[in-house]
């Protein structure tokens, strides 16, 4: 597959021209290290996984550090956190240099305690996610956006089930104190279920004999690692009682895909699934602009107890935004009823003026001959609302 300019890269040029160090954190395998090396060919490059580079590190962190010349890539440095402390110190040393020290890091949560901690006010910490539709047009619902699995769709199967027991085996064992791996697969493939629900932590504990305080540290892990994101509820003085509750979403739709058991474009159009796993594309799509320029991740959802609910609130331009995702081919009118009767409710209790209320659909063979769906709503394919984001 052709190299795919990622686009992320402005932002990061720009934060190598204005920090000292630049940390790239993201899931395993999203592309952060080819990112790098395409970005600043001339840097020199170290495996932080390499047993050799880590022994020659440990037995002299000075002598190791002394040795590094021009700009360099230290790649999976949650491996060795301690490095940190040393790079702080080079920083200060020259603090006009900048670009110099290029992180790369899977484990964003563990990765970012130490960034903040060592590295505060010396690194730009940027988040990256796989590739986008706004990137390339190979995404898809079945597939997700996993530049391996793009460039090499027939063995995604077999990419997929490497990539969890890579997974489990390293990031899991790393990270935590997870004894059983097998259970953990089956509370991932059970969390796969839930993909796009309100999050019920009891619910997913009873199956797997677990306790709710286990499988809170379970979703902690699987969120730093980046493969997971709760999108939390949206809240706001609106007189209504609002759940309060995140939903579930993994990040890439063809993970998911594969977890439920899903082998065909043909299995994914009949699934129950297939739904959740639309809805879950049109989140990562939204997380995906929004850390491709920098921005903080910064997605909810509405639900009040009465039932009135909107899949997706987010803040663009200025704006509200609110959001319905629908698998269906041909959007309806009556899609977009909860969206203006909480755009409704928004107007009158946020400032800011009336939110815009878009249906984001797929799209169908012949496009609409009109984006309007009702008065005050708009209906958008998939694509047409990852080039407006």
């Amino acid at each position: 597959m052709k190299a795919i300019e990622r686009n992320i890269t402005s932002h990061l040029l720009r934060a190598s021209k204005a920090f000292s160090s630049v940390v790239l954190t993201g899931p395993r395998r999203c592309g952060k290290t080819w990112l790098l090396r395409s970005v600043f060919p001339e840097a020199s490059y170290y495996l932080l996984e390499d047993p050799d580079v880590i022994s020659r590190f440990r037995a002299d962190p000075q002598g190791f550090i002394d040795g590094l010349r021009g700009q360099v890539i230290l790649d999976e440095i949650q491996n060795v956190p301690e490095l940190f402390n040393y790079l702080r110190a080079r920083i200060d040393h020259a603090p006009s240099v900048r670009g110099r020290w290029l992180l790369t890091g899977s484990q964003e949560s563990a990765l970012m305690k130490n960034a903040t901690e060592s590295m505060a006010g010396r690194a730009a910490v940027l988040t990256m996610l796989p590739l986008s539709l706004a990137e390339t047009s190979k995404v898809s619902l079945f597939r997700g956006g996993f530049p391996e699995v793009l460039a090499r769709p027939k063995t995604a199967d077999i990419w997929f089930s490497s990539y969890l027991q890579n997974y489990l085996e390293r990031d899991v064992r790393s990270i935590s104190s997870v004894q059983d791996l097998p259970k953990f697969r089956r509370f991932m493939g059970l969390l796969a279920t839930r993909q796009g629900q309100i999050l019920n932590r009891t619910e997913l504990a009873a199956p797997l004999g677990m306790s709710v305080p286990g499988v809170s540290h379970w979703l902690d892990i699987l969120e730093a690692t980046g493969l997971l994101v709760l999108v939390q509820p949206y809240f706001e003085n609106l007189g209504k009682r609002l759940i309060k509750s995140p939903k579930v979403f993994f990040t890439d739709s063809g993970l998911v895909a594969h977890m439920l058991g899903i082998r065909s474009v043909s299995e994914l159009e009949r699934s129950p699934f297939l739904g959740a796993l639309f809805e879950g594309a049109v989140a990562a799509e939204i997380l995906k602009a929004q850390c491709n320029r920098g921005a903080r991740k910064e997605l909810y959802y509405f639900r009040d107890q009465q039932g009135l609910e909107v899949d997706f609130v987010m803040r663009s331009g200025g704006r509200w935004r609110l959001i319905e995702a629908k698998a269906s081919h041909t959007p309806v009118p009556a899609m977009a009823a909860a969206m203006l009767r909480l755009a409704d409710a928004m107007a009158q209790h946020s400032p800011g003026g009336r939110p815009d209320c878009i249906v984001v659909h797929r799209a169908p063979k012949r496009p609409l001959a009109s984006t309007a769906l009702a008065k005050g709503a708009r209906a958008l394919a998939l694509e047409l609302f990852v080039a407006e984001l």
